[in-house]
């Protein structure tokens, strides 16, 4: 059966916006109607070629919509059930999972070298990483949909893929922050956003987002920043100035460039906690000096999918939306249709808005 898919044809082309043939799910596959698709800055990475991904391929991670139909052996989920998709399944049976650390796990990524669907001329195509959520519809191996719990808007609930994740996992697993602490955020994209919401949801005292755009106040303050500081060299005296000359608590970096990843450890306070979200290049390199490291005592860590396991943490998420503490609707700063997406990605390049969200 033929969807509308955003395809990608190379590393560093134009996304084509094209009908593909998808087939009905094998043993153990779901199909997925999409209701919306995240456009996350990990997908502007595959597309340039920060992240390597195999080509051609139908980008898109970020997703949630309604079972079509199952293969043989799925018992979870059955036609009409509401779903998020996972983008990184653990396996449970690698070195990490036996570790408990889920969201390390070494064989998450397999399926995104599988040939999933084909274009018109038959040409192969792989789904980017693993859920090829820019179409209409997918197929994904089971392991890939979690039902999604009562009470949360199909669409929004795309975001639960993984900005929320990912946000909320820095700030409860990674950095752990505790009620009364002080917390910086790196960033007001997408998981900025989410990272601000989660930090006053974990009770902090005073939380300080930080991005290049005086545009982004607005909206990160809605998300529960008490301060807002535009980025310049002067950042992490600021943030000082603002903590009684300490510094933070906690600093959540989600920019993935070397200088931001540098002010939020300069921001944190001796003995504090720096933890790195953004997906950065290999050319981003953050230098430290041996004396630094001793004097400040600092943590710095970086912080996968936001160290979580989507099973145990969606009900989690799906509670706090439920009772009005997580509000994803504030996340989304356009809604789009599957040819906005490359204008979506000039917008991220360009430092504006939050996440835009494709609709379908």
């Amino acid at each position: 059966m033929a969807v509308r898919a955003a395809v990608l044809p190379a590393v560093g082309a134009q996304l084509e916006m094209t009908a593909i043939d998808l087939p009905d799910p094998g043993p153990g596959q779901v199909r997925v109607r999409l209701a919306a698709a995240g456009v996350c800055h990990s997908d502007l990475s595959l597309s340039n070629g920060t992240m390597r991904v195999p080509v051609p391929a139908v980008l898109g991670h970020e997703g949630a919509g309604t079972v079509v139909s199952v293969g043989e052996g799925v018992t979870h989920v059955s036609p009409g059930t509401p779903v998020v998709l996972n983008w990184a399944p653990s396996c449970g049976s690698c070195h990490a999972c036996a570790l408990g650390e889920v969201w390390l796990c070494a064989n998450a990524l397999n399926g995104a070298a599988d040939v999933y669907a084909r274009t018109a001329d038959g040409t192969d195509l792989h789904p980017g990483l693993n859920v090829a959520a820019f179409a209409e519809e997918t197929v994904v191996p089971a392991s890939c949909v979690l039902p999604l719990p009562e009470g949360v808007p199909l669409t929004d609930a795309a975001l639960l893929g993984c900005a929320v994740l990912t946000g909320y996992g820095a700030v409860h697993h990674s950095a752990k922050v505790r009620p009364g602490e002080t917390v910086a955020v790196f960033g007001a994209g997408g998981v900025g956003l989410a990272t601000l919401q989660s930090a006053r949801i974990a009770g902090a005292s005073r939380i300080i987002a930080v991005d290049v755009s005086a545009e982004k106040e607005e909206l990160a303050r809605a998300a529960g920043a008490t301060d807002y500081v535009l980025a310049s060299d002067t950042t992490p005296r600021e943030i000082r100035a603002l903590t009684g000359k300490q510094g933070v608590d906690v600093a959540v970096e989600c920019v993935g460039r070397a200088v931001s990843i540098r002010a939020a450890w300069d921001s944190t306070r001796r003995g504090g906690r720096t933890t790195v979200v953004g997906i950065g290049g290999k050319d981003q390199e953050v230098t430290f000096n041996a004396l630094e490291i001793f004097h400040w005592g600092r943590t710095l860590s970086g912080c996968v999918y936001g160290n979580t396991d989507p099973a145990r943490d969606l009900p989690v998420l799906a509670e706090h939306v439920r009772e009005g503490r997580l509000d994803l609707s504030a996340l989304v700063t356009e809604r789009i249709p599957l040819e906005g997406i490359p204008a979506a990605f000039e917008n991220m390049l360009a430092g504006k808005g939050g996440r835009a969200l494709v609709v379908f």
